[in-house]
């Protein structure tokens, strides 16, 4: 089979379309050709993170991989198979680095969805680390989103990792999918049923404590009931702090806590994102939106939900998908964004949407 060519410097440019790429190519036995890997980052191609993902997703789909060393730009990847059963994958056995578990799960869900049989995951790394999703939000925001879809998963936070010394770990079983159903949900939820975790690592509890009541306190002024529980862990390398605050299957949000920034503006950056949320209306948060394509690419019915806007991540992915799957998906760019996908139509022509950006089309509130 010809590879499926593709440009990785399209869109968001970064490490989405690699991921979303080569999780595709397994679960569809498709071989594929990347060029332009993180061409314009400051430090372009594979970095240890992106290579454990690759490496993952090669083990798993047998497949016959060149390019694949730190900082290519390039990669061929042609998958023989795809093989449930127990797994191991450590980011910073390539290198020493916090490289986020998270989105090396992200990748790997989507392949073992359609595997013959249960797989067991050890993943380690960065399990809350800037930029990427915290294993937090994974546990409260999107694998129960994929369980309503007929994917379901558990996870164990074995071992904190915090950046940049990561050492984390997860466990998880991922139990393949009969059939996925499509998603329709278009409103915030009303009320809001707000969890929160306010956590230490190797520093003091008092932290997480005033976390905790700043976040509590602005969150009923606003008429927002929320449970945060204190987590103090030992397991990890190094010292952290984190406030998260999650709904349901719909959205969470993470603040990492860092040197200088008192414990009141890390538990203010989370509330801040929930009520903005919130006021927008949407029923999924932006990541969410953009996390959840692919999956509803392959469900047996079709979906509709709305986000806060149309991210860059959404828009890629939504392009990478396209290239692979017979799917229609529109993206209406209005207030909230509106995302239509309907699975297994014929082959869609590439389309031009009103920003520059194929493979989908987008209609906007006029």
């Amino acid at each position: 089979m010809t590879p499926l060519a593709l440009d990785a410097s399209h869109g968001e440019g970064g490490g989405q379309v690699l991921r979303t790429a080569l999780a595709l190519a397994v679960a569809f036995g498709r071989p594929v050709a990347l060029q332009g890997i993180r061409l314009r980052r400051p430090k372009p191609g594979l970095q240890p993170q992106h290579l454990t993902v690759v490496r993952a997703l090669a083990a798993i789909g047998d497949a016959h991989v060149t390019g694949d060393v730190l900082g290519s730009t390039a990669l061929a990847f042609t998958p023989r198979g795809l093989r449930a059963g127990d797994w191991r994958f450590d980011i910073g056995a390539i290198k020493r680095s916090a490289g986020s578990v998270s989105l090396l799960l992200q990748s790997l869900l989507l392949p073992l969805a359609r595997a013959d049989a249960p797989s067991r995951l050890t993943l380690a790394g960065g399990t809350h680390v800037p930029w990427s999703p915290t294993v937090h939000y994974l546990m409260a925001a999107f694998l129960p989103a994929l369980a309503s879809l007929g994917l379901p998963t558990r996870l164990h936070l074995r071992r904190w990792g915090w950046y940049p010394a990561g050492g984390g770990e997860i466990e998880v079983e991922v139990t393949p999918a009969r059939r996925m159903e499509g998603l329709t949900v278009m409103q915030v939820p009303s009320p809001l049923d707000v969890a929160g975790v306010s956590a230490v690592s190797r520093l003091p509890r008092s932290i997480a404590e005033r976390q905790r009541r700043q976040a509590e306190a602005r969150l009923d002024a606003a008429g927002v009931r929320a449970d945060i529980t204190i987590e103090e862990d030992t397991t990890a390398l190094g010292p952290g702090t984190l406030l998260f605050l999650g709904v349901h299957g719909r959205a969470g949000f993470s603040t990492l806590g860092r040197r200088g920034l008192p414990a009141e503006r890390v538990a203010d950056a989370a509330v801040d994102a929930l009520l903005d949320w919130r006021a927008s209306g949407a029923a999924l948060d932006v990541h969410l939106a953009d996390q959840l394509v692919a999956f509803l690419a392959l469900a047996d019915g079709p979906s509709s939900f709305t986000c806060p806007r149309l991210s860059e991540h959404l828009r890629t992915v939504a392009w990478v998908v396209q290239q692979f799957v017979a799917v229609g998906i529109t993206l209406y760019d209005e207030r909230p964004a509106r995302v239509e996908i309907i699975p297994a139509i014929h082959p869609v022509p590439s389309l031009i949407d009103h920003h520059g950006h194929p493979g989908c089309d987008v209609n906007r509130a006029r």
